[in-house]
């Protein structure tokens, strides 16, 4: 179905952030070395693997599946620590923005109202704002962080508070087609991101595709 078809249907735009706007791979690979090196209790390092599976996850549920043999007592302090560390050195050095982003969400702020609703901890975003400049592209964010919901619960939960009738919800993997669906919300897959979403009605290639169809 051709996405260039979605601009005369709607009015808003929600994003996910890993994976969508930007690769934060290389400063969470960092960050969580440094965090779990405080931890004697964790048997092996992380890896690039490890981290790329639990991308788009829900905060809160990270820590179960990282590291099953700690206690929950364990995984809540062991989780904090690296979540911590994220959001500092976002803060000091900020992630790798996918190319041509500004250049879109500048183009697509003309039009639409732009949002971001994350899996991610309270502060992530906040940090992705403040080094990179790009909050004043967007009216409003949600993540599980802050509400200790789904995804689901949070697109409702912008869609809400800001009474957005029009949306469409633009991620990468499998959890936000499934977010979008469950809000009745047209999804874009966004394949160079981290996931496979197989039956996407809409695909990008490249965050840049939006400011060529949907303007």
């Amino acid at each position: 179905m051709a996405l260039s078809g979605l601009k005369d249907t709607i009015e808003n735009i929600i994003f996910d952030l890993d994976g969508t706007l930007w690769d934060p791979m290389p400063m969470s690979i960092k960050a969580w070395y440094t965090a779990l090196n405080g931890y004697d209790c964790i048997k092996d390092p992380i890896s690039e693997e490890d981290i790329q599976g639990i991308l788009g996850m829900q905060h809160n549920l990270v820590g179960k599946k990282l590291f099953p043999y700690l206690s929950e007592e364990q995984q809540l302090a062991v989780m904090g620590s690296c979540y911590e560390q994220e959001v500092n050195d976002i803060k000091e050095s900020g992630g790798i923005l996918y190319h041509g982003l500004e250049e879109t969400l500048d183009t697509l702020d003309k039009k639409y109202d732009l949002y971001i609703v994350s899996n991610c901890q309270a502060g992530y975003i906040e940090a992705f704002y403040e080094y990179h400049g790009l909050n004043a592209y967007f009216k409003d964010f949600e993540c599980s962080g802050n509400t200790g919901l789904s995804k689901t619960e949070n697109i409702k939960m912008i869609m809400k508070r800001n009474k957005l009738s029009k949306p469409i919800y633009i991620g990468d993997t499998l959890g936000d087609y499934t977010a979008a669906n469950g809000n009745s919300i047209p999804f874009v897959f966004a394949k160079y991101g981290f996931g496979h979403v197989p039956k996407a009605d809409y695909t990008i290639n490249k965050i840049g595709d939006l400011k060529e169809l949907l303007t």
